[in-house]
């Protein structure tokens, strides 16, 4: 293929100038030549590579440069290391290369993101240890991971000329991983477009029919923001204020979560916009206008007290600050208010970028202790690695990251954050692993409660410890921070780890005077002989005499018995396997891989699947290939943790088979309603009624049906039919 450098020529220097004359930060003379020399690096390193569009590479360092510079609002340093982070792991310059040019800062940085990148071209997809890896990565510096934030979110914009497998693969790494670090980052709106990027690939006939509703709904959400704003707008005016009222559509991904959680259609989503009032202040009066703003609103429109959120009093340690409420708006629905400065705004904007500022000449605020406190968690966390397996960290620390927050103060009257549903444990915790780790009781607000107890806003806490208390068992089921979680199980694992060795040193003696070799082999067999899932079970039930002499004679009596049972399970695999595996005349339903071979497959019990479903098959480690629906609960997680063990998987000739799925259908009652419904199903649509259930209260009925359907179109059909029912109100697939 030819190309017109000359012409690519051009566009490279017009992307280049655009990306320094539209930054966050302002630059001066010496920033400008850093991050020329480093446009220069990367223009030579890249300069015969291509994007799979065919575009020069070197467009996706500048887009990544102008994310860092623009959106994120990152200085000089962070838009040089934005252009080179590529430069290592893909040409010939090496980190010694870019210590000499640039100094040990910006190599370091690029090594990092050199790092993480190699990482997500294993084809081992990013899995927990390598988010480990990845989270001590960002421990050294942040910028780090806002960089790799921006990397994301330029190939998510980008993704198309990705094949849809792979696409998959990103996008739930996206949602996964990407998503809850901007999040904790404070950059809401990356973190939304992530989201919403990651519905398109993952699910995209919802993503298509919010994006088309939300289009057909704007000119009638463009009129009533003009109407709150005319309301409003005199009010504020008479009040001398400097503002400005904005509106906005709800992410897509926020209002399908809604859709989800609420069971309901896009139409039945009230809130799916919000409306922002700016006011320009100094510092001494900002909160007063806050709450002035708030006063006129709501003379204006009723508000719902339930959903008052006031973040400026106590900002969310992110940084964050805003005063949230919810009124009955121009058309009498529900509507979400934002007030805040100009300054809360570009915090609310910009996130860490704004008030964390790297250090680089700004004096640190409260919020950017905050910000110290939630670096140190995640620190901590990782020290702890050895106690933790990798799954439990990533949703630990993902935990940690979505959770709402409980402000408590200490008996000096200290300020300290929690997640919401902490309790005294995690407080203990959150002090000192060592009160913690000795934590009996505590004190809120002077009366004795204990360590379960669930901290609530403005509780001050005093902890009560002793000498002789340890960590027990039943901690972890209520504490919800990973510092405790993880100082908990390392000291339960390290009390484990010793009766596992103890127990171990009974069980070979015991087998030394039974005349048999204590080998892996053996230790197998005892283990399945006594039920146990892992050797250590097996040590420590010697160790607690649960399991003694006079059971290991049974095993040794048995063996031979065992032995012959095996070998004839062995000799008659085909009975066995006509038992658990579909029928053979299923193995036509699905084909499997690129080759489209026919596999022995069984279905996921977490989704259900009928024939004409989008699916996907999952290699098990015991228990062959699962086929799993597109939209299952857990796609997200399997894709992101274990991409390498996903298969494509497809329909063939499915119009002969049957399988079940299960509907929920809700209306009025009335006289005559499951005689009408029965008749759509068995009648209408000759489908075949497996079981139902209905339920009436307060003349509002719900039922549950299973149905024997053919493919997705009768299903379909019959949704249709079953919606023209009088008195149907809603009916949806479980």
């Amino acid at each position: 293929m030819s190309y017109d450098l000359e012409l690519e020529n051009k566009e490279i220097l017009a992307r280049y100038k655009d990306l320094i004359s539209n930054t966050y930060r302002g630059l001066d003379e010496e920033n400008n030549k850093l991050i020329r020399k480093a446009f220069d690096i990367a223009l030579d390193a890249h300069k015969d590579q291509r994007r799979k569009t065919g575009e020069p590479y070197i467009y996706h360092p500048i887009a990544v440069a102008k994310i860092v510079a623009t959106e994120i609002g990152l200085g000089a340093t962070s838009i040089a290391c934005a252009l080179l982070h590529d430069v290592i792991e893909d040409s010939d310059y090496t980190y010694e290369d870019l210590k000499k040019i640039f100094g040990a800062k910006i190599a370091n940085i690029v090594n990092g993101l050199t790092k993480i990148s190699i990482m997500n071209h294993q084809n081992i997809s990013v899995q927990s240890e390598n988010y480990r890896k990845l989270l001590l990565t960002l421990s050294e510096d942040f910028r780090v991971i806002l960089i790799k934030i921006a990397d994301r979110l330029h190939n998510m914009r980008t993704l198309e000329s990705m094949a849809p497998d792979k696409q998959k693969k990103i996008a739930s790494e996206t949602v996964y991983i990407y998503a809850p670090l901007a999040h904790r980052l404070g950059l809401y709106n990356i973190k939304s477009e992530l989201e919403d990027l990651s519905l398109k690939y993952n699910n995209p006939e919802i993503y298509n029919e919010i994006t088309e509703k939300l289009e057909l709904a704007k000119e009638s959400r463009e009129r009533y923001i003009e109407e709150f704003k005319k309301e409003v707008s005199e009010r504020l005016n008479e009040e001398g204020l400097n503002f400005k009222i904005k509106g906005r559509a709800k992410a897509i991904s926020s209002i399908y979560r809604k859709m989800l959680k609420q069971g309901v259609p896009f139409e039945e989503v009230f809130d799916n916009y919000a409306i922002r009032i700016i006011y320009r202040s100094d510092a001494k009066n900002e909160k007063f206008l806050a709450w002035k703003i708030y006063s006129i609103v709501t003379d204006v429109y009723h508000t719902n007290p339930s959903r008052m959120r006031d973040w400026i009093t106590q900002p969310r340690s992110t940084g964050y600050e805003s005063l949230h409420l919810t009124v009955l708006g121009p058309d009498r629905k529900w509507i979400e208010v934002q007030i805040r400065s100009e300054r809360m705004d570009e915090i609310a904007e910009k996130g860490v970028a704004a008030h964390y500022k790297y250090k680089e000449g700004y004096k640190q605020s409260s919020d950017d202790r905050n910000f110290e406190k939630w670096v140190t968690e995640i620190r901590e966390v990782l020290e702890q690695q050895q106690n933790l397996s990798t799954s439990e960290l990533l949703d630990n620390i993902k935990l940690n990251l979505y959770s709402k927050e409980v402000f408590v103060f200490t008996p000096k009257g200290e300020i300290k954050i929690l997640p919401t549903n902490a309790t005294a444990l995690d407080f203990a915790f959150a002090v000192h692993s060592d009160l913690g780790m000795k934590c009996l009781g505590a004190k809120i607000n002077g009366k004795l409660v204990p360590i379960s107890y669930v901290l609530q806003n403005g509780d001050q806490i005093d902890i009560l410890s002793s000498q002789n208390q340890k960590p027990k068992t039943d901690w972890l089921e209520f504490v919800v921070t990973s510092k405790a979680k993880s100082k908990i199980k390392g000291f339960l694992n390290s009390q484990k780890n010793q009766l596992v060795d103890e127990g171990k040193e009974i069980l070979q003696r015991k087998l030394r005077h039974a005349k048999i070799n204590f080998n892996d082999e053996e230790v197998n067999k005892l283990q399945k002989f006594f039920n146990l899932k892992t050797s250590q079970e097996l040590y420590l039930k010697f160790q607690s005499n649960d399991l003694d002499a006079s059971s290991l004679r049974k095993y040794i009596e048995s063996k031979n018995v065992f032995n012959n049972l095996l070998s004839r399970f062995r000799k008659s695999p085909a009975k066995n396997q006509e038992f658990e595996e579909p029928k053979e005349t299923n193995l036509d339903m699905i084909v499997f891989g690129k080759d489209e071979e026919k596999l022995n497959y069984s279905y996921a019990k977490c989704c259900t699947v009928i024939p004409g479903d989008k699916i996907f098959g999952f290699i098990t480690i015991s228990d062959g290939i699962k086929v799993h629906n597109d939209n299952c609960p857990n796609a997200i997680n399997l894709r992101a943790q274990y991409d390498y063990r996903v298969i494509p998987a497809k329909w063939v000739n499915a119009e002969s088979f049957k399988n079940r799925v299960k509907i929920e259908i809700e209306g009025l009652d009335r006289m005559g309603m499951i005689n009408d419904i029965t008749a759509v199903i068995s009648n209408s649509m000759g489908m075949d009624m497996k079981s139902m259930s209905i339920e009436s209260n307060d003349g509002i009925f719900t039922g549950n049906i299973t149905l024997e359907v053919k493919n997705k179109s009768q299903l379909e059909e019959s949704f249709k039919k079953l919606k023209t029912i009088n008195g149907v109100s809603r009916v949806r697939r479980v």
